[in-house]
Parts: structure tokens; C-alpha cells; sequence
């Protein structure tokens, strides 16, 4: 250590200020005080709203079902397992992007025509919970 490397322990001075506001033990103004005017997030209008009640499902597309073996049944458990989700949130959607080429039995709350179509053109079965 040389005389040049020593300060003081951080938190042991203060920095010179002058008299006001900001020089006062706790003074200071909160975050977006604009020195009274109307700040800006006051003075931007609101727009749209949060619905609390909508519902958000995990989206599988049919592509991916391919993962599994031929005459398996998925479910939700199946895919966690499997690694294709991590959480089933408030439910399964299959979405049709991809072709699928297994004979599955699909369970999950929602289908679109498109994948629904393609499950059962391989031969597969779809059942709504």
C-alpha cells in the first residue's frame, strides 16, 4: 500500500455541498420530481387495460409432438416430461405449424382446425379436457 492508494472507508464522508436541500441528512427528491410541474407520467393519458381474468394457455405446435413414440398418449405430464414445457399454466393449446408423422392420442384444452386436422389425418385421436 503507498500514501497515494489510501481513502477514506466508504460511507465515512460526506461530499461538500452547500446549504439546501440536497445537503440535508435524507433530503433529496423522489424518482420523476420535476420541481413541481405536472410530471410526465401525469401528464401522458392511460391507455388499454390488464385483463386479470384472461386466461394463458401453453402453446404446443404439432411438429413438436413428432418427440414422441408411435400410439403414446400426450398429456401434460408427457410433455413436462418430456422437456417440451416447463409450466402448463392454465392449460395446453396445440397450434397446427408442421407436419405430424406419428399415430398419437393427443389430450390438452384446446386445438386449432389446422392441427386437429393433421392429428387425425396420421391416424391420431383428439380429446378436449
Amino acid at each position: 500500500m503507498k500514501l497515494n492508494e489510501l481513502s477514506p472507508a466508504a460511507g465515512s464522508r460526506k461530499n461538500a455541498g452547500q446549504k439546501g436541500q440536497k445537503s440535508r441528512s435524507g433530503g433529496g427528491v423522489r424518482t420523476g420530481f420535476e420541481g413541481g410541474q405536472m410530471p410526465l407520467y401525469r401528464r401522458l393519458p392511460k391507455r388499454g387495460f390488464k385483463n386479470i381474468f384472461a386466461k394463458v394457455y401453453a402453446e404446443v405446435n404439432v411438429e413438436t409432438l413428432n418427440r414422441f413414440d408411435d400410439g403414446a398418449t400426450v398429456d401434460a405430464v408427457a410433455l413436462i416430461e418430456m422437456g417440451v414445457l416447463k409450466n402448463v399454466r392454465d392449460g395446453i393449446r396445440i397450434l397446427g405449424k408442421g407436419e405430424l408423422t406419428k399415430k398419437l392420442t393427443v389430450v390438452a384444452n384446446g386445438f386449432t382446425k389446422s392441427a386437429e386436422e393433421k392429428i387425425t389425418k396420421a391416424g391420431g385421436k383428439v380429446e378436449v379436457i
